[in-house]
């Protein structure tokens, strides 16, 4: 496995990257941070990567574990960052992801969760089935469905108090 294939798999899924760092965090500039931390990470298990699960699932793995990680010990991170220039290796995100007033607010109501079920529903809005979810997230797929579905009723419960 080579830069080359490695910089074609990152540009083909960049929106995944995008995706999970929009759900974990909200202000550009740790969003910009994580973005780094988790091109980090794929980068460094990208030899490790075999191919036996899907390229997806292997990038979200690593990118929620990463976004994860990357919160827990933020505390102790912000004492000494220091700024540079994202250019040098900050993608860039097609228009399309632009986003209405209800997705906006559905993923308001999603930053409100715990990381686990954050994770579950950003996994489930992207379309993965639960095979996939559960092996990403170290559960089984009788939790998964269980989990889906006790937040889908919650999220809908706060779409029809915030209509109120």
């Amino acid at each position: 496995m080579n830069k080359e294939e490695f910089i074609k798999i990152i540009s083909k899924n960049k929106n995944l990257i995008y995706k999970v760092c929009n759900a974990y965090c909200k202000d550009n500039s740790n969003r910009q941070d994580l973005e780094q931390e988790i091109l980090i990470q794929l980068w460094i298990s990208f030899k490790r990567y075999d191919g036996r699960v899907k390229t997806t699932t292997w990038m979200y793995k690593v990118a929620i574990n990463t976004a994860i990680s990357y919160y827990r010990k933020n505390s102790t991170q912000q004492k000494y960052r220091s700024n540079i220039d994202i250019s040098l290796i900050s993608l860039e995100y097609e228009e399309n992801n632009i986003i209405d007033e209800q997705i906006s607010l559905l993923y308001s109501f999603i930053d409100g969760l715990n990381d686990m079920d954050k994770a579950l529903m950003l996994l489930y809005l992207d379309n993965n089935k639960q095979k996939e979810i559960a092996e990403i997230l170290g559960i089984t797929e009788t939790n998964v469905a269980t989990k889906i579905g006790r937040i889908k009723q919650s999220l809908k419960k706060q779409f029809i108090n915030h209509k109120e």
